[in-house]
């Protein structure tokens, strides 16, 4: 089974890769961009018995660093 894990920073979080993407947004001349968030996304293959519970944990204890951030999974 193919799963992909999106990675975002919480709401609130200072996102300083998305502010410099912003700004090279515009100095590039791409006007109407309000605001960048940048973020990861993993894609794994793991065996169809793999449970939710495995994946939660993997994305718990090494994917996503909980405390700021989000993740999201989608199987593919």
């Amino acid at each position: 089974m193919k799963l992909r894990i999106f990675v975002t920073l919480k709401p609130g979080v200072l996102d300083p890769q998305g502010r410099a993407i912003h700004h090279a947004l515009g100095s590039l001349g791409f006007e109407g961009v309000e605001d960048v968030r940048a973020g990861k996304m993993f894609e794994l293959e793991v065996a169809d018995s793999t449970t939710d519970e495995s994946i939660d944990g993997m994305c718990r204890q090494l994917l996503a660093n909980t405390v700021i951030e989000n993740f999201r999974v989608e199987r593919v």
